[in-house]
């Protein structure tokens, strides 16, 4: 077997974290899948002894930082998303792909209904309607997601 590069995770990482920053269309901002969490489900799913809650929190809190939103937001939302994941990930490992798509996607959900109570606990504005359509992309972007960083991790990228 063929040793894992180190740098997948952080590459990863630093890729969803771009895309999050890369600008887009005021129509369009809203549909932005939460990349960072879709990156976070995959390690967390596949390489749990190197990701966990702290390391959700960290990247979070430089997620807050450089998108200049509310700081501990993206913190504690990723937070819970990887608390809920390592305790059902042995279930999701073995779900085929459509299922763990469905399962990401109940996810990301619970991530918009969490920052919806904290925009209302904390009086920031509330979420446009076209916010919540942005679980369905993920839910759809999971699959390919999942597949790309599989084949980077497992190095079968290179022996195509």
């Amino acid at each position: 077997m063929r040793a894992q590069s180190p740098w997948i995770l952080p590459l990863s990482v630093l890729a969803a974290l771009l895309l999050s920053l890369l600008p887009l269309p005021a129509e369009l901002a809203p549909l932005r899948p939460y990349w960072l969490a879709l990156v976070l489900a995959y390690w967390v799913i596949e390489a749990p002894q190197r990701v966990d809650v702290g390391f959700a929190f960290a990247i979070g809190l430089v997620a807050d930082l450089a998108t200049g939103g509310l700081l501990g937001e993206q913190a504690l939302r990723l937070v819970v998303m990887a608390f809920i994941l390592q305790r059902f990930r042995a279930r999701l490992r073995f779900f085929p792909l459509s299922q763990q798509a469905l399962a990401i996607g109940a996810l990301l959900l619970n991530d918009r209904i969490l920052a919806a109570g904290l925009h209302l606990v904390l009086g920031a504005p509330m979420l446009a309607p076209m916010y919540w359509f942005a679980p369905l992309i993920g839910l759809l972007l999971w699959a390919p997601v999942f597949l790309l960083l599989d084949a980077l991790r497992l190095g079968r990228w290179r022996s195509r």
